[in-house]
This record gives C-alpha cells, structure tokens and sequence, in this order.
C-alpha cells in the first residue's frame, strides 16, 4: 500500500478526470433549489456567532437543531461540555441498515470575533450582501432575488466561509442524497462544535463524555481553503497552535523624548530587538531546539508534495510582495515547518495620534504554529529560554517596585494555558484511499493532496481520546478573508462544497 499514493499522484499528471453520476445528479438537484438553499443559509450568517455572544451561539445552536431535523436526521441532540454554560456541540446521525462503517462529519458553526468599523463600506458582519465578485475585484452590489445566480457572485458576512459554509455544504449534501434516493454505505453521523475558534477549550470534555456514541472508521473534517490554484484538495494533517503575549518594561511615566532621549530606555527598542534576535535573514527561527523534534514527512508525503501546483508566482502577485520571508521554500514547504509569527506590536501611538514620548511599554503577541512533533509546552518554553537568553528578567505578572529597581531588562510573559499539537493521518490507509477517489469523481481537475494544511485544527484531540482517524477536506475559497473584516463565499465553492460532501458520504 505505501508504493500507491506516489504512483497515484505521478498517474494524475497525465490521467484525464470525469465526474460521477451522482455528482451530476446532486448538482442537477442543487441547480434545481438554488434559491432555496441561498434562503436558508443567509437566514443562518444573519445570527451572530462569536464567542461572547453567548445568546447569539445558543440561536445558532437552534437553528442547526431545526435544519437537520426537518431534514429527517435522527438523534438531533446537544452535546454538552462537563463546563457548565460552554458552547455545545450539535449532533445527530443516520443509520444506513447493514452498514458496518460509520464516518463523522465536523464543521463549526462558531466564527471569529469582529469589528465592524474596518468592514467596508456597506458591509455589516451579520447582515448578509451579494456582491457579483470580490471587492478588490470592483464587485458590486446585488440583491438576493437577482436571477440567474452566477457562480462568481459572492456573499460577504462572518462565518459565510469560516465555517458556516462547512455546516450548510455538509447538511445540504445530505438533503440531496435523501430527495434523491441515493443509497448510502456508511452511519453518517454529523458533529458541529461551537468553540473552535476559541481553541476548543472544552472539546476534550465533550469527546471523553460522549467516547462511544462518537466512535467511527474516520472523521471528515470541513474546513479551510480550497488550493490556492482554485483546484479541490485534501488535507491529512493540521499544524498545532499556542500563543505567548509579552510585555517589555521601561519607565513608570511617558517621558518627553527630548529632555530624556538617549538615557532612559525604550521598551519598544527593546521588544523589536528581542523579536528580531528570533529569526535570521533567511526567516529561520534561531530559537534554540525550535526545530529538532519536527517529525520529518514520509517518502509518501513528500511525494504528494512534489505534486502540488506551485502558486508561489501567482500568490506574491495577489498579495503584493516580492520576496517570501522562508527564502529557498515553497509556500507548500514552508507551512510543513513549525512558524514564529508576529500577531501584532503595540507600543506608543503613530499617525495623527504621534506624539514626542517614550512610551512606558510595548507589547506583542507571538503566534507559535506546530507541526507533528512539536510540543505546544515545549515549544512554549523555547520561546521563553530565548527570551532569559537575551538578557530579559522574565515575570508573569506586572512588575513589582523591587523588581523595576533590581533588573535592566523587564519582560512579562503571558503563555496560553493551553494550546493545540500538530495531527497527520497516514495517506496510504485504505479509508484515505476512498477519500481520494471519491473527491476525484467530483472535479475534471487533478485533486491536490497536502500532507498538512497551514491552519489548526484541535484533530490531536480525536486521535488522542477516540484513537480515531480524521482528513480534511475544505471548501472555501482561498481569498475568503477567514478571520478578518470582509470575509466572503464565492457561491463556486459553496455549491462545489456540496458536490463534494455528497461524494463522501456516498463513497465505496
């Protein structure tokens, strides 16, 4: 088995690729209630979902509930975190009769949190617009009822691609395989969790307590970016994720920068200093051991990507610059490698706001992504190492009278509490296999097949508490501006997405 995802991925250079028959016909049937499913789906962007809103989750909560009940799923239930008044996890199933498999698909239907004064102009968060393309692209806007529908047409709102789109795709996916008749192989069981984009604090809670109702033969994960090339892929990994806040000290007061200027110290000086110490030219961390427990990617992984379509080109062009940080790496290699990233830096106030001060502090937020192998605690403590390395006192609360007196170099340290470890499911299992072939009977297009995917998912979680396999398999489109102002759908991928969540949970 190990020799034939290789020769699979060298054969899709020159294989041509032809779409199933039920593709067609779930896509006949989607084209069929277009308006409906549009109807529904920006009912559900109009309820807000991000973590502290906690009414606006429970409507979403609700509101899931009433779609896949009215869809005939059975067991539609919540399932609660042993925490009281956390998120819960919406359920439900089908069961195929003589089926002996069962896969579970997993979105969420929480979204990140916003501020709707940098969305643009016209554009609220949670009152759903159709724009006939991107907005850097001088789409305009449309209303819903304009017929026909193009597939380039977009709707901008929170949570249209980060993940509501996974939740609707997956449940839409399946009302076309009932009206239709198609017969399913599999228990289909349907997991959609409200805390991801907090960092799954209580998913641990929710997989031990609910352990045997949740046991499967695989977990199909939905979410994420389709290639940036446009072309459907499969994702078999997700790197890890934590976080570490830190906060240099200087003086207790701002300072006029004239009078006290080359004498007292400068805490943004010395934060830029400290970050800079952290990578080298070639965008290397140079933290110590930063690198050493990486588990290096299999013969298969490699090969697989090998084959991925380079988008380095089009990428720099799209975005607006010219030299990637990882010089001599792919986009494709440098997202198999555990990453430092500056979230952002605050220290004083610029534009109109300057003034001639030496500000009292500066802080930033490190991002540290994982990959298998890396420990979120380890990798933690390297960062911290580093930091006593370079001369700083580290602290984890605000400095004490004694201590602004006794150290040079002040530095409080925020570490999260928790974090994610990087997952990879093997690509030669057998189940993987079907994944692929199924996807492939959805698309003309050679389907690309990533060992890891650049976000993070908490899929440790599964492999570690249910022992079970997961693949990731997104839908949204790569410029879909997830976790910012102006996130957006293009209806392509949405009513694809669909096409290929039919395919899943149809496979042989």
């Amino acid at each position: 088995m190990k020799q034939l995802l290789p020769i699979l991925a060298l054969s899709f250079c020159t294989q041509t690729f032809s779409q199933s028959k039920e593709t067609l016909a779930v896509r006949k049937f989607r084209e069929e209630n277009t308006n409906a499913i549009l109807k529904e789906y920006v009912e559900f962007l109009t309820i807000p979902n991000t973590a502290n809103d906690t009414a606006g989750l429970r409507k979403n909560t609700h509101f899931i509930q009433q779609m896949m009940q009215q869809r005939g799923i059975q067991n539609v239930q919540l399932l609660q975190a042993a925490t009281p008044n956390t998120p819960p996890v919406v359920y439900g199933e089908v069961t195929t009769p003589g089926a002996t498999q069962t896969l579970i698909f997993y979105a969420h239907y929480d979204g990140q949190p916003v501020n709707p004064t940098q969305w643009a102009k016209g554009l609220e968060p949670f009152q759903p617009k159709l724009y006939t393309d991107a907005l850097d692209k001088k789409g305009t806007l449309i209303p819903f009822s304009t017929q026909p529908i193009d597939p380039n047409y977009r709707i901008y709102a929170r949570g249209a691609s980060d993940d509501k789109a996974g939740v609707a795709a997956i449940l839409h996916a399946y009302t076309a395989i009932k009206k239709l008749n198609l017969p399913l192989t599999y228990n289909i069981k349907f997991f959609f969790e409200g805390e991801e984009e907090a960092g799954s604090p209580h998913l641990d809670e929710i997989l031990q307590k609910y352990a045997p109702q949740l046991q499967s033969d695989l977990w199909i994960i939905c979410d994420g970016p389709v290639h940036q090339s446009g072309k459907k892929q499969i994702v078999f990994g997700v790197r890890g994720d934590t976080h570490v806040d830190l906060t240099v000290y200087a003086s207790k007061r701002p300072l006029h920068s004239g009078h006290y200027g080359n004498w007292a110290p400068n805490p943004a000086l010395q934060l830029s200093t400290l970050l800079a110490s952290m990578k080298n030219e070639q965008g290397r961390v140079t933290i110590k051991g930063f690198y050493d427990d990486v588990t290096p990617l299999t013969a298969t992984e490699k090969k697989a990507l090998q084959e991925v379509p380079p988008v380095d080109n089009q990428m720099k062009a799209e975005l607006g610059f010219n030299t990637p940080e990882m010089k001599g790496l792919s986009l494709g290699e440098s997202i198999n490698l555990p990453s430092l990233n500056i979230n952002g830096i605050q220290s004083g106030n610029v534009g109109k706001m300057a003034s001639n001060q030496i500000p009292t502090f500066a802080t930033a937020v490190l991002d540290l992504r994982l990959v298998l192998g890396n420990d979120w605690k380890r990798q933690q403590q390297k960062v911290i190492d580093h930091i006593k390395a370079q001369g700083f006192h580290v602290i984890y609360k605000d400095p004490t009278e004694e201590e602004r007196n006794q150290y040079p170099k002040l530095i409080k340290v925020i570490a999260d509490a928790d974090g994610m470890n990087a997952q990879r499911t093997p690509m030669d299992l057998p189940m993987a296999q079907k994944v692929i072939k199924a996807v492939q009977t959805t698309t003309n297009d050679q389907v690309v097949l990533q060992p890891t995917m650049g976000g993070s998912l908490p899929l440790y979680l599964f492999e570690q508490i249910l022992k079970a396999r997961t693949i990731t398999v997104p839908i949204a489109n790569h410029d879909n501006n997830q976790h910012a102002e102006n996130e957006n759908i293009r209806l392509k991928n949405f009513f694809e997405g669909i096409e290929t969540m039919a395919a899943l949970m149809l496979m042989r």
